[in-house]
């Protein structure tokens, strides 16, 4: 029963990257790991690749036969690997006893509106493959509401279409403290607290006040759903990397595998992770500031918030619960 996780994300999401650093880390580990590339235009390849798409296809043959551009090209690679799958379980194969790590292209249109990543996966599954998927966005969102909201519905709409245990990360969080204050805490952004307080900061720009109706029902849906929220990566951080690995663990499954050399992770099957003081955590470690409170603007409601969360402890249970309760003091 192999496990693995396919890595997506918008260009410039730190996709490659990502997958380097997590080989490295799992074969420090002791983790018997391979990274399968399905990026017909990955020319930048840091890892040892042990499956490459362009074995098969490259996106240059693909653009030149047919007279596509590079997004129309993408698509015909993809769809050209669904329908001959056949050589990718056979590649696969020969690492059955390995964790997979799927590099994947940073066309967003194969994850929200494509079906053929969709459809490989199913593939995969029925052969036993047991993979959750790990969506890549820059932290750098998180400094304008617009910009933040976009990378929301991006998320709900890939979960939404992908049907698949689902682990959704802001990356280069390390990098978040060059770019300015945030208007709320980390904590807010990596939980999708109350979207009200982000809309107020979106509608103080005038342009975007002429849409308030359509940013408040983008926001509700969001909402409704309440499906996204975020982990927070520093690749560089072996820290970082070992918090997000156990939640993928827990997506895929591989917690609850055999207990053998590398799967270190299943002994810690009962400790549930706290995303809210990871997020805290992680505003502390990399100096990541707030802006402070304006009573004369929306701001202000930044104390409010922050009131609410201090409001909500985490009590874990098992690895399956996680149930939030009233913290002591206020129930007094």
């Amino acid at each position: 029963m192999p496990f693995g996780h396919i890595v997506i994300g918008p260009p410039g999401s730190g996709k490659t990257t990502y997958c380097n650093g997590m080989y490295q880390f799992l074969t420090a580990l002791g983790r018997k790991a391979v990274v399968v590339n399905l990026d017909p235009a990955n020319e930048s390849m840091a890892y040892e690749c042990a499956v490459n798409i362009e074995d098969l296809i490259t996106l240059d043959d693909a653009m030149a036969a047919y007279q596509l551009g590079p997004n129309g090209g993408m698509v015909y690679c993809i769809e050209y690997l669904e329908k001959n799958i056949q050589w990718l379980t056979d590649q696969l194969s020969k690492h059955e006893d390995s964790y997979f790590i799927f590099d994947c292209p940073g066309q967003v249109e194969l994850y929200t509106h494509n079906e053929s990543i969709k459809n490989i996966v199913r593939l995969l599954e029925k052969q036993g493959f047991r993979l959750a998927c790990v969506h890549l966005v820059d932290a750098s969102y998180c400094t304008e509401a617009s910009r933040f909201i976009s990378v929301l519905l991006l998320s709900l709409t890939t979960m939404t279409m992908l049907e698949m245990p689902h682990v959704n990360v802001l990356s280069k969080i390390d990098l978040l403290n060059q770019l300015g204050e945030l208007d709320f805490s980390l904590e807010y952004y990596t939980s999708v607290m109350d979207l009200e307080y982000l809309l107020r900061h979106l509608n103080e720009n005038e342009t975007s006040e002429r849409f308030y109706k359509l940013n408040s029902t983008i926001c509700e849906l969001i909402e409704d759903f309440s499906l996204v929220g975020f982990s927070t990566l520093c690749i560089n951080d072996k820290h970082s990397v070992a918090a997000l690995l156990k939640e993928i663990d827990k997506a895929n499954g591989y917690i609850f595998g055999a207990l053998t050399e590398g799967n270190e992770s299943i002994l810690l099957a009962a400790d549930s992770t706290d995303l809210l003081a990871e997020a805290r955590e992680a505003q502390v470690r990399y100096g990541l500031m707030t802006k402070p409170p304006d009573e004369n603007s929306s701001a202000a409601s930044n104390q409010k918030l922050d009131a609410v969360v201090r409001k909500l402890s985490i009590k874990e249970h098992d690895p399956e619960t996680v149930s939030i309760e009233l913290a002591d003091s206020e129930r007094q």
